[in-house]
C-alpha cells in the first residue's frame, strides 16, 4: 500500500480556500485579544463588552490552523475547514447586536471530529474511501451544539475507522507537545487541535478510550459520558454497546459547558431514554473550587495492560505523577484509599478485546441509512484494499462475526463479572469514585512504517487503562496531572457510578484549580512571538 496522502489544507485548493477566508478581515490578533488558552467566559465576556467579534475570533483561529496545522511542525489536526465559517460568523455578530448571546455556546468554534455528521462538510472517518462524501444530515450533537449558538469550525483528522492515529485519508497525526511521539487515538486530531489552540471546544468519539487517551497525552481534560447520557444519531458505529461522544476541552468548565448543551434523551438514539430524570439543571453550575471536600476516592494501582514493565523509566514517571496526584488530593479535602484492589481488574483489556461481533452488523446498518454513500458495507470497504494495513487487519477480524456468536455470550458474561467487581469495590470502601492513570506509560514514539506495516513497532496504547469505562460502561473523566521529564502530558481519570457526571466534573474543576496543571504546547505558540 502506498503511503497516504496529506491533510487536505496541504492540497492547494483547500489552502487558498483558507487563505481566502483569512484575507476578509482583521482577525482578534489585530484587537489585541488571544485566542490561546481562551476559555468559553473569557470569550463571552469580551463579546458582551464589545471588545471583539466572532469574525475576529474565527480568523485568529485560522491563522493559527494555517501557521501550525498546515505549515510550522505540520500537526496534521484538521481534515476540513467550515467554508461557511465566515458567514456563520457575521450571523451570530448579528445576533449579538440585536439583543445577545444566541445561546451558552454563542460563536464557540468547535473542532469536530470527522466521524460525526455534518451537512455543509464532508464526513470521511479519516478513510480517502469516503472522501468529498457529505451526508444529507446533522448529527444530533451538532445540531444540539448550534442551538446553543456553537459554530462548527472544522472536522478533525482521526484514526482510520475510528482507530489509532493514522489514516488513508489524510495521514498521520502528530503529537502537539512533542510531533514525534503519538497523539493517541482515534480523537487524535480533536486533541491536537483544541490543545493547540486550533478551535475553543472539541468533541470526540470513545468506543474504548478515544475521548479520553488523546485527551491524556495533550494536557486536556476529556469526558466519557455514561452510554445512555448522549446520543450517537449521525455519528458511524464501531460497537454500539460501548461507543459515545463527549467533550475534549482546555478546561473542566468548559467541558461542563458543552455537556450541558448535548446531554439529554434523542428518540433517534432510544438509548438514551435512560438519561431521562437524571441530568442536572446545569452541570457547570454544580462546579467549585472546594468540590473535592469529603470525596472518597480510591486509587487502582495494578497496571490493566500486561505489555507494561513496572522497572521502565516511563513507568516510574508516570507512577510518580500518581503519587503527586494523591496528595493534591488529600491536600485539597479528599480522602483517598491507596492501591484499591478489583477482582478481574487483570482481564479488562483482554474482556474488552473479544468484542469483534457488532462492528459488521452496525457498520452496515449505518451505511444502509446513506443511500449516497460510496460504499455500502465492511466488507465493500475492505475489498478495496486502501484502508490503512493495521486497521484493515482489525476491522477484517470482524467480518463473518455477529452477536449471536457464543463467544458474544461469553463476552457479555465477563464483562458483567468485571462490573459486579467494581461495584462491589466501590461498594466495600465506600468510595464515590475511582481514580488511575489514563495510561501506565508515556505517549511512543511513531515509527516510521505506521501507514504500511499491519504490525507496526511502536508500542501504541503502552500502559492503557482506558478500558475499565468504556467495558462498565461507567463515565470516566481524564484531566491533566503534569509532564513528565521530557515535557509528555500525563493525565489521571476518575471513575464513578453511571450518570455520575455532576460529581466527575465536580472533583476535576477542584482538582484542576487547585493544581493548575495544564499548559499549552510550545509547537504552537501565540503568533507573532
Amino acid at each position: 500500500m502506498r503511503p497516504t496522502r496529506p491533510s487536505p489544507l496541504r492540497n492547494l485548493a483547500a489552502r487558498l480556500a483558507v487563505l481566502s477566508l483569512l484575507a476578509l478581515g482583521n482577525s482578534l490578533q489585530a484587537q489585541g485579544f488571544r485566542v490561546e488558552e481562551a476559555t468559553i467566559a473569557d470569550l463571552h465576556a469580551t463579546f458582551l463588552a464589545g471588545e471583539v467579534t466572532c469574525a475576529g475570533l474565527v480568523r485568529s483561529y485560522l491563522e493559527r490552523i494555517e501557521a501550525y496545522d498546515a505549515r510550522g511542525p505540520r500537526l496534521n489536526a484538521i481534515a476540513a475547514i467550515n467554508p461557511r465559517a465566515l458567514e456563520e460568523a457575521a450571523r451570530l455578530d448579528a445576533v449579538l447586536a440585536d439583543g445577545g448571546l444566541a445561546g451558552p455556546l454563542h460563536c464557540v468554534p468547535v473542532l469536530l471530529k470527522d466521524q460525526v455528521e455534518t451537512r455543509e462538510m464532508p464526513t470521511t472517518y479519516g478513510s480517502a474511501l469516503f472522501a468529498g462524501f457529505v451526508p444529507h444530515r446533522d448529527a444530533t450533537i451538532v445540531r444540539r451544539m448550534r442551538e446553543a449558538g456553537a459554530l462548527i469550525l472544522a472536522k478533525t483528522n482521526m484514526g482510520e475507522f475510528a482507530s489509532r492515529y493514522v489514516g488513508s485519508g489524510f495521514g498521520v497525526i502528530r503529537n502537539a507537545y512533542d510531533p514525534a511521539h503519538n497523539p493517541s487515538g482515534s480523537s487524535g486530531g480533536t486533541s491536537v487541535g483544541v490543545a493547540a489552540n486550533f478551535g475553543m471546544v472539541g468533541i470526540g468519539e470513545d468506543t474504548g478510550g478515544s475521548i479520553r487517551g488523546p485527551a491524556a497525552v495533550a494536557a486536556l481534560v476529556g469526558l466519557r459520558p455514561t452510554l445512555e447520557l448522549v446520543s450517537r444519531f449521525g455519528m458511524m458505529p464501531a460497537n454500539p454497546t460501548t461507543d459515545t461522544m463527549g467533550p475534549m476541552t482546555r478546561t473542566v468548565m468548559d467541558a461542563a459547558i458543552l455537556l450541558d448543551a448535548i446531554a439529554g434523551y434523542d428518540p433517534d438514539d432510544p438509548v438514551t431514554a435512560r438519561s431521562f430524570g437524571r441530568i442536572p439543571s446545569s452541570y457547570a453550575e454544580g462546579l467549585a473550587a472546594n468540590g473535592l471536600a469529603g470525596a472518597r476516592i480510591g486509587v487502582i494501582r495494578d497496571p490493566m495492560d500486561d505489555r507494561v514493565d513496572p522497572s521502565s523509566r516511563g513507568f516510574r514517571e508516570v507512577r510518580a505523577r500518581v503519587d503527586a496526584v494523591i496528595a493534591d488530593l488529600r491536600e485539597l479535602g479528599a480522602e483517598v484509599v491507596d492501591s484499591v484492589a478489583i477482582a478481574g481488574i487483570e482481564s479488562v483489556n483482554r474482556v474488552f478485546g473479544m468484542n469483534v461481533h457488532e462492528t459488521e452488523a452496525a457498520t452496515d446498518e449505518y451505511l444502509a441509512a446513506h443511500p449516497n454513500a460510496p460504499l455500502g458495507s465492511l466488507r465493500e470497504i475492505l475489498l478495496t484494499g486502501r484502508v490503512t494495513p493495521w486497521r484493515a487487519m482489525g476491522l477484517a477480524g470482524s467480518l463473518g462475526k455477529t452477536t449471536r456468536d457464543p463467544l458474544y455470550l461469553e463476552h457479555l458474561l465477563e464483562r458483567d463479572e468485571i462490573r459486579r467487581g467494581v461495584l462491589a469495590a466501590m461498594a466495600d470502601h465506600g468510595l464515590d469514585a475511582l481514580l488511575y492513570a489514563t495510561f501506565d506509560h508515556p505517549p511512543t514514539e511513531i515509527a516510521p512504517d505506521v501507514e504500511t506495516n499491519p504490525r507496526p513497532a511502536d508500542r501504541y496504547g503502552l500502559g492503557d487503562n482506558r478500558l475499565l469505562s468504556p467495558l462498565t460502561g461507567f463515565p470516566a473523566l481524564t484531566v491533566p496531572a503534569g509532564f513528565t521529564a521530557e515535557g509528555l502530558p500525563v493525565g489521571v481519570e476518575f471513575l464513578g457510578r453511571p450518570f455520575a457526571e455532576a460529581m466527575l466534573l465536580r472533583f476535576g474543576y477542584a482538582f484542576e484549580q487547585g493544581t493548575g496543571h495544564r499548559r499549552p504546547p510550545e509547537s504552537a505558540p501565540p503568533l507573532g512571538r
